[in-house]
């Protein structure tokens, strides 16, 4: 394996990549969703208490993103997952399945975001944020996508 291809297989593979381009993402999309249902709810409703519930979510998640940013750059082998489905997935020994069931989770905020309506209620800087995220998550995947394609190739 030619070593251009080892460094950038490294690149896309590392922990720093994926929980930047992808874990922080979806952070940002389930804390955005939680703000949208205490936003929607009555206080003190069940769409309020799922609000806080999907904010205190995404705020963990978020951490256990940067704890992986943090240990990978300091060259540690890592003692989280990237979030809390997939910490609960260790404990079947099945940490990748929980991983996929977070990222359906979270594809289907996003869906529901934008099919209710309820995406027109950001504010100004949360759109922004919106955008944000999802022109970073979907450049990445479209960027790994890619150089999988070009390493075929070789």
């Amino acid at each position: 394996m030619p070593l251009a291809k080892k460094a950038e297989e490294k690149f896309f593979l590392r922990p720093t990549f994926q929980a930047l381009t992808i874990g922080v993402p979806f952070c940002i999309f389930k804390l955005l969703f939680g703000l949208l249902a205490l936003r929607t709810g009555e206080p003190n409703t069940g769409l309020s208490v799922l609000g806080w519930l999907v904010i205190v979510w995404s705020i963990a998640d978020l951490l256990m993103n940067m704890a992986r940013v943090v240990q990978d750059l300091a060259g540690m082998e890592s003692s989280i997952e990237y979030c809390t489905i997939a910490q609960a997935g260790r404990i079947f020994n099945r940490a990748k399945l929980f991983l996929a069931i977070d990222t359906l989770v979270t594809f289907s905020i996003i869906c529901f975001v934008l099919w209710s309506g309820w995406i027109v209620w950001l504010s100004r800087y949360e759109s922004y944020l919106w955008y944000a995220a999802t022109t970073l998550n979907l450049i990445s995947i479209s960027t790994v996508n890619v150089w999988i394609e070009l390493s075929r190739g070789r």
